[in-house]
């Protein structure tokens, strides 16, 4: 299956999730998807900074739950190994020989708490680290090459959800339906590409660049760059960004 069959899938089963709730695609649909499409138990998503305070964003059950809070409580697991290294960090079987002093505390607590097998998937995009989801199962369990395709493209979608949310309890962001999803990446990825020209820099400082000023205006991501494709919005290597009228 080609990569962009795979995120088209991917993006209509979580919007299938949005519209069972009867509300924007937020990342608990991302989780909800991911468990009834892979074989593990639960899942839950955490944002992680390296310079604010990390926090559990959803989970699916009372598991995932526990896990969540559990890494982030003792900065120890393979949510947090997973950020900081920004690899997924597969677990089929937390008695594997070893990963008890890897994960001194974390290891038997999971356990207790009902989960054999963890998978921890870095939610990214270029130089920006937003969290991580996570996906556990209670018995040992290997994702086959189509499973973790899949799992990879559930974080990637959970990432393009972050980037263009206003996160609130529910994590629900502004837009929702799959074909927005697909369009939004694509846009952004537009405007990476503007800013790499008028920057003179690589399309990983562009993206960089182009989220720093949504975040400094106080605008969605997605509205800064359509602004850049339509030429609203020109960047300058020397200067604060310059906005104009539309160009005809």
């Amino acid at each position: 299956m080609g990569p962009d069959s795979r995120s088209e899938r991917i993006q209509v089963l979580v919007a299938e999730q949005a519209a069972l709730r009867g509300v924007r695609v937020g990342v608990v649909d991302v989780c909800t998807a991911a468990v009834a499409a892979l074989p593990v138990g639960g899942a839950g998503l955490s944002a992680m900074s390296g310079t604010a305070r990390s926090h559990p964003l959803c989970s699916t059950d009372d598991i995932s739950e526990q896990l969540e809070e559990l890494q982030l409580t003792l900065g120890e697991g393979p949510c947090v190994d997973a950020f900081r290294h920004g690899s997924a960090v597969l677990t089929p079987d937390l008695l594997t020989r070893g990963l008890q002093d890897r994960w001194m505390v974390f290891a038997y607590a999971a356990l207790e708490a009902g989960a054999r097998a963890v998978f921890a998937l870095p939610l990214q995009m270029g130089a920006i680290s937003l969290g991580v989801l996570d996906l556990y199962a209670q018995v040992p369990v290997r994702l086959d090459a189509e499973e973790l395709a899949d799992a990879l493209a559930f974080a990637d979608l959970a990432t393009l959800v972050l980037l263009d949310a206003r996160i609130d309890e529910t994590g629900a962001p502004h837009g929702g339906r799959a074909e927005d999803l697909g369009a939004y990446r694509a846009e952004i990825d537009q405007a990476s590409g503007v800013l790499t020209v008028q920057l003179g820099v690589d399309i990983e400082e562009a993206f960089v660049r182009l989220r720093g000023h949504a975040f400094a205006q106080g605008r969605r991501l997605a509205e800064v760059a359509a602004d850049v494709v339509a030429r609203r919005l020109r960047f300058s290597p020397d200067g604060e960004p310059d906005q104009a009228d539309e160009e005809t």
